[in-house]
């Protein structure tokens, strides 16, 4: 898998983000600011303080959810679905043949296809469902209420949207295709872990077998 410049993430801990919030009026109170200036103080450092919390959630590249956003709700998700008995389907997907694009045009190239694809989920599956870009050309969606039969055809539909996608850079046309793996959570799966496993496991059978295909067990 090839991680393109932009596949960085502002690193800081959620965990310290929300202490900075915490205690940002206690600083303020301590310091020496006249007390007609304290409340400007706050709503600016409340401005960085969200900004800086987005970006540790946000993929820089493609505006989607990052890994560390999709660990966060992926557990909460997974605990919901458990408790409640809910539907719950994971799908991974990545873009065929991906380094081709970089080795050939460049990571310039490589980005706009990134951009392009993950514009394309956002359009093809439900408000309900997240995209996450998970890292380099790979991809996780979250399916909730969602069985794996249901999931079926809107991943289908995904893929053909990719697979006719006219893109062109730089006077080249390009062919994008997307192999797709799913997996619904069954009694026998304990934890997250092993959803994830399985769903990965699927989308190695799906690029394994071909690509340009989907692959869904449950």
């Amino acid at each position: 898998m090839v991680n393109n410049s932009d596949d960085m993430s502002f690193d800081i801990p959620e965990t310290v983000l929300d202490e900075i919030q915490h205690n940002i009026e206690h600083v303020i109170n301590t310091f020496d600011i006249p007390e007609e200036n304290k409340m400007e103080v706050i709503r600016q450092i409340n401005f960085m303080y969200s900004r800086t919390k987005y970006l540790s959630l946000t993929d820089e590249l493609t505006r989607l959810p990052n890994r560390r956003s999709f660990e966060n709700d992926f557990e909460k998700e997974f605990l919901r679905a458990k408790r409640y008995n809910n539907k719950l389907t994971l799908v991974m997907f990545d873009i065929d043949y991906f380094k081709q694009f970089n080795d050939k045009y460049g990571h310039q190239c490589g980005d706009y296809v990134l951009k392009q694809v993950s514009n394309a989920a956002l359009q093809t599956f439900r408000k309900t469902d997240t995209v996450y870009r998970f890292g380099g050309e790979e991809f996780i969606v979250i399916l909730t209420e969602t069985d794996i039969n249901q999931a079926v055809i809107p991943l289908e539909r995904f893929r053909k949207t990719i697979d006719t996608l006219f893109l062109e850079y730089q006077r080249e046309k390009l062919h994008i295709t997307v192999s797709i793996g799913a997996y619904q959570l069954t009694d026998e799966i304990k934890t997250k872990e092993q959803l994830l496993e399985r769903t990965d496991m699927a989308l190695y059978e799906a690029k394994n077998s071909g690509r340009n295909k989907t692959v869904c067990g449950n």
